[in-house]
């Protein structure tokens, strides 16, 4: 006998009612964040135009060169994702943009648990079946959200 860890129907609405109006969207990574990604994007662009400009850059293997070139272009990528990048709850579930786009609905949700860390206030979505989903909230009112929608899946699972 397997105990359910999902939220009944009325703990559901209850949830839903309780994070007001919906859908709440905010930024995924706080903006902080973001600024210090480009800042230190900035460094290395720096950096590597004065390497490449000097002498010892002019002897790099060019197999190393554009190695360190795709790396760059990937840093770019995630500075862009992270300066971009939305979570949304609604009625349907959780939405993130991203590189790839992060979905969990709610019928999906198996039990999740909120990190609070310093760069980024988390939700991990363990999901019914695959793997599980991690959303960012870079907003206040996002952090609040996955702080109680962690509180609804704790109390199932104790």
């Amino acid at each position: 006998m397997t105990l359910s860890l999902r939220p009944s129907p009325e703990e559901h609405a209850a949830l839903l009612a309780e994070l007001g109006e919906l859908p709440l969207r905010g930024r995924a990574w706080p903006r902080w964040i973001a600024v210090l990604a480009w800042a230190i994007l900035l460094v290395i662009t720096v950096k590597l135009i004065s390497t490449a400009a000097s002498p010892a850059g002019q002897q790099v293997n060019a197999t190393i060169a554009a190695s360190i070139l795709l790396c760059y272009v990937a840093l770019i990528v995630v500075a862009w994702h992270m300066w971009t990048s939305v979570t949304e709850i609604n009625r349907q579930g959780i939405h993130q943009t991203w590189i790839k786009r992060r979905e969990a609905n709610w019928n999906d949700i198996q039990s999740t648990r909120f990190i609070p860390l310093l760069s980024s206030k988390k939700l991990l979505c363990f999901m019914q079946k695959g793997r599980p989903v991690v959303f960012q909230a870079g907003t206040p009112e996002l952090q609040a959200a996955f702080a109680r929608i962690s509180l609804v899946y704790q109390r199932r699972s104790s």
